[in-house]
C-alpha cells in the first residue's frame, strides 16, 4: 500500500494541477502569474489495547501520552487491526493563487473521500478544495496594496509582501484563490521485533 502522506500529497498536487489546467485552457496568450504552497503533519501511535467488541481503542502516542476512543461503525476494517499496528494520521494543506486578466468573481467548492477497501487494513482520506474568485478593485503600489472585491460584494484590503508580485497586475483583473485539505488516516502491521 503506498504511503497515505503521498496519497495526500499527490491528491492535493492533483487539485492544484486541475485547477491551473482549467486556468490554462481559459488563460489569454500570457502566462498566468500564481504561486503554490504546502504543508504537511503527520502523527504515528501504537495500538496498546484493542476490544473488537466494545470497539474500543487505546493508542499510545510517541511521546508516552494514550488516548482512547470508540471506532465508529464507519471504520469498516476494525478486525483487521491488532495490538502493535502502527497509526498514522496525517493533515495537508495547500494555498495557491493565480492572476487572471478579467473574469467574474465566484465560488466553488469539490470535496472527496477513499478508503482501504474491506479486509485490508484501514486507511482513508477525505479532502476538500475551495477557490474563490476576487476582482482587483484598487493596487497602492506605495504600501504595497491590493483591494479585492469578493463574489458577496466584500472587499478587503491586504498588504503584498513582495511588490514584484504587482508587477503586471492590474485593476479589475481577477485572482483565482484555492484552498486545499486533506486528512488521511492509515493503519500498519506492527514493526517485527
Amino acid at each position: 500500500m503506498k504511503s497515505l502522506g503521498s496519497c495526500m500529497m499527490a491528491a492535493c498536487m492533483a487539485g492544484m494541477l486541475c485547477l491551473a489546467s482549467e486556468a490554462l485552457s481559459q488563460a489569454p496568450a500570457s502566462p498566468p502569474k500564481g504561486q503554490v504552497a504546502v504543508s504537511s503533519v503527520a502523527v504515528t501511535a501504537t495500538v496498546e489495547k484493542i476490544d473488537q467488541k466494545t470497539r474500543e481503542v487505546t493508542l499510545k502516542a510517541d511521546d508516552g501520552q494514550e488516548f482512547s476512543f470508540v471506532a465508529g461503525d464507519g471504520v469498516q476494517n476494525l478486525a483487521q487491526v491488532k495490538k502493535g499496528d502502527r497509526v498514522t494520521a496525517t493533515y495537508t494543506e495547500a494555498i495557491a493563487y493565480e492572476v487572471k486578466r478579467g473574469g467574474a468573481t465566484g465560488t466553488e467548492t469539490m470535496a472527496a473521500a477513499a478508503a482501504a477497501p474491506l479486509g485490508a487494513k484501514p486507511a482513508g482520506v477525505v479532502a476538500q478544495a475551495t477557490t474563490v474568485t476576487v476582482k482587483v478593485t484598487a493596487i497602492d503600489s506605495k504600501v504595497p496594496s491590493v483591494t479585492f472585491e469578493g463574489p458577496a460584494g466584500n472587499t478587503r484590503t491586504i498588504k503584498v509582501k513582495d511588490p514584484a508580485k504587482l508587477q503586471g497586475v492590474n485593476v479589475g483583473d481577477t485572482v483565482d484563490i484555492s484552498y486545499v485539505e486533506a486528512v488521511g488516516i492509515k493503519v500498519e502491521k506492527a514493526p517485527k521485533s
